[in-house]
């Protein structure tokens, strides 16, 4: 499944499964392929941005946005908060909490969520813009892709403890090398995971 994600960028991803899906697409560049589903983690500019979502939106493109985007999207909106699962076709996306538990960005209260996405016998969560929280332990998944860049989100250390409680099989890290962070802050974070972590390259899509 990892040849099939394309990292575009601070948090935004492709996955070129059995549907085209995008996570947070912003700033998108290139030859823009259309998307099946779009997953939105929370309202920030950065993560839901409308002029981004309408490059690759068709007439039956299905987004999935958590509840503070309202106002925001147009088009077949699913509107989640955490805990809520939604189906399309072959693709489960299930709502997780994202929140920051020492940092004053995402409260709790904002609604932010992260999202898991079962495809292809594969489970990839995206955390979206978190700290590590209780919700994360022992999330099933087979890849997680964890924010690392402080300041919004969790430092490459706090990732740790979010690894810790995840224990994936693959991580990804991202929110970094755009608006705060470098690729450093990735490369702490694999010095100090002992399991498999992916650095992507950031593409356009």
């Amino acid at each position: 499944m990892l040849d099939k994600i394309t990292w575009l960028g601070h948090d935004g991803f492709k996955i070129n499964a059995s549907q085209t899906i995008y996570i947070d697409p912003f700033d998108l560049k290139g030859e823009l392929e259309p998307a099946d589903v779009i997953c939105i983690t929370h309202d920030h500019y950065d993560h839901c941005s409308p002029g981004d979502v309408a490059k690759i939106l068709r007439e039956d493109t299905v987004i999935i946005a958590a509840e503070n985007c309202r106002g925001k999207l147009k088009g077949d909106v699913r509107w989640v908060r955490p805990g809520d699962k939604v189906t399309i076709k072959d693709l489960t996306v299930e709502a997780i909490p994202a929140y920051n538990v020492n940092k004053k960005f995402h409260p709790r209260e904002a609604g932010g969520v992260g999202y898991i996405l079962t495809m292809d016998s594969t489970k990839i969560y995206h955390a979206g813009d978190s700290d590590p929280i209780p919700e994360m332990e022992g999330l099933d998944v087979d890849i997680a892709m964890l924010p690392v860049s402080g300041v919004y989100v969790a430092t490459a250390e706090e990732a740790v403890e979010a690894a810790n409680m995840i224990n994936p099989k693959t991580i990804i890290p991202m929110h970094y090398g755009s608006i705060v962070g470098s690729r450093a802050d990735a490369e702490r974070f694999k010095e100090l995971w002992p399991g498999e972590v992916v650095i992507m390259e950031p593409q356009p899509s």
